[in-house]
């Protein structure tokens, strides 16, 4: 059966662009502007307050993983409050080497990587649209090995340094993911695939793509009545039964496109059209332009 959460990252295609090493020590406080795209911190020692824009204040320690799929403006300080210096992120992306906060001189009091997430595919804005504003992932022994073996690869460059980086990459993005697989995920996959009575049926959609589903269908893989089966979907996932797999069915489409492996009859039978006219309609009116244009403009 698909795995749902997979398919996702497959399609997102992450790649760690860079991981700076960051300490401090003593009584210090940054301030970072917007900076508008998915970064993440990986705590290797020590703990920092972190204060993201429109969010309680929080803790940070060792072995923590935080994901900002947006970044918003933020602060991130000792707890003992100081002047804050004010920190360009586009800038910061562009430096190589360690960043010192704080007392430039002796052992650091926290030791941290801060780095940023590109996506090699049409349409970043699906992570966006599956995480919450701040994803923070605390006690997983499994995040902590991960966090281990993303600084060893960011402080030591040894022949494959770049695909173990990438692939790294991944595999944080997934365990933050898995950690919002709860009622605290906005309505969404993550929040669909935690929900156990959901959790099949979304598995089902997206092994057989290309299967003529109706509601009645899905509820009774869900073995509840068709109205309690699409008023929890509508719910839980955000948007209803249909319109998800008509989403859903588009990203294929248009990954698919991208790929320019396929002519466009054979993508329409891939994902479930009965003829390539009816998947150029609803393709056209979801993505706002033709497939044959969309496939000559990425």
């Amino acid at each position: 059966m698909s795995d749902p959460l997979s398919e996702i990252v497959r399609l997102l295609r992450p790649q760690a662009v860079f991981a700076n090493p960051i300490s401090g020590k003593g009584n210090w406080a940054v301030r970072y502007c917007e900076f508008g795209k998915p970064s993440f911190c990986i705590m290797l020692e020590g703990s920092f307050r972190l204060a993201v824009d429109g969010h309680e204040p929080t803790t940070i320690s060792a072995g923590d993983f935080v994901l900002l799929p947006t970044t918003p403006g933020l602060t991130i300080s000792s707890f003992v409050p100081a002047p804050p210096v004010y920190m360009d992120p586009n800038q910061v992306r562009e430096e190589r080497g360690e960043l010192r906060y704080g007392e430039q001189t002796g052992r650091p009091d926290m030791r941290s990587l801060g780095g940023s997430f590109i996506f090699d595919c049409a349409d970043p804005g699906l992570l966006v649209s599956l995480l919450p504003k701040v994803v923070h992932v605390q006690g997983s022994m499994r995040l902590s090995q991960l966090v281990q073996m993303m600084g060893e690869e960011t402080t030591d460059e040894k022949p494959g340094n770049e695909f173990m980086r990438s692939r790294l990459a991944e595999m944080l993005l997934v365990e933050a993911m898995r950690s919002t697989t709860s009622g605290s995920a906005p309505p969404g996959l993550l929040r669909g695939l935690g929900d156990e009575r959901l959790a099949g049926v979304l598995k089902q959609m997206h092994a057989r793509i290309d299967q003529n589903w109706s509601v009645s269908q899905l509820a009774k893989i869900a073995a509840l009545s068709r109205s309690s089966f699409f008023e929890r979907f509508t719910r839980t996932v955000g948007v209803a039964p249909m319109e998800y797999l008509l989403s859903w069915r588009m990203e294929i489409a248009k990954e698919l496109l991208r790929c320019d492996e396929l002519s466009v009859s054979e993508i329409a039978e891939r994902i479930g059209y009965g003829s390539t006219s009816a998947f150029s309609v609803a393709f056209t009116r979801h993505v706002g332009q033709p497939p044959s244009h969309y496939a000559r403009s990425v």
